[in-house]
């Protein structure tokens, strides 16, 4: 029990040494974020269309 109590303990001062971004850092790289999750899911989007044309084409 001691060792957990310890453990608890040091993650609490570790947590205070944490470099928290502030409200504009957190804003602009959720932008960021967002926006390359889209573009990648609407350029696979894209690509898995025009896959799925070529097959289809070739199948036919």
């Amino acid at each position: 029990m001691r060792r957990i109590t310890q453990f608890l303990r040091d993650v609490g001062r570790e947590m205070k040494k944490v470099s928290w971004p502030k409200k504009q850092e957190l804003t602009r790289y959720t932008v960021t974020v967002i926006t390359t999750v889209a573009f990648v899911a609407i350029y696979f989007s894209v690509i898995d269309l025009g896959i799925s044309e070529i097959i289809r084409l070739v199948l036919e």
